[in-house]
């Protein structure tokens, strides 16, 4: 299994930050290895933690009347439960690995340990993360506009 201080460094969580600071956060993030179908976070779940994907697939599965549907897929680079993290919310959606996968995570309680002792390390990796949750919202404002120019090209028909 790859160390917290390389996989750290893969991630998008540490784009401004120094070494130094890289092997700072690397003391409170953990590797964690999953099996294809293992949960990460079930659906309702409250979850503390940041998970960054390192390699393989979290799908995001909703439960419906007739099974269960994949949302969205997250490869290498994404992160996972931003919002979750920040706001200690329950999972709108559950967090299924597809293949073997690795997540690196981080958990809001231990991060807060830097807020006194290295408050520019919190502020740059928050950044990081509005940063990507400015992006997926991007791409859902993008997609929300594609369907509605479909509904109003074909009329709403099959």
């Amino acid at each position: 299994m790859i160390s917290a201080t390389d996989a750290l460094r893969a991630t998008p969580l540490v784009s401004e930050l120094t070494a130094a600071e890289i092997d700072t956060l690397a003391r409170l993030v953990h590797v964690r290895a999953l099996a294809d179908g293992e949960v990460l976070v079930a659906e309702g779940a409250k979850d503390s933690k940041l998970h960054v994907v390192l390699s393989g697939r979290i799908d995001v599965v909703r439960a419906g009347e007739h099974g269960n549907h994949v949302l969205q897929s997250l490869r290498a680079g994404d992160l996972v439960g931003e919002l979750s993290f920040m706001e200690d919310a329950p999972r709108f959606a559950g967090l299924v690995a597809t293949g073997p996968t690795e997540v690196l995570a981080l958990d809001r309680v231990d991060f807060e340990t830097l807020i006194a002792g290295s408050p520019w390390i919190v502020y740059k990796v928050m950044r990081a993360i509005m940063h990507a949750a400015r992006n997926v919202q991007r791409r859902l404002s993008l997609q929300m506009r594609d369907f509605e120019n479909y509904l109003y090209r074909t009329g709403a028909r099959n």
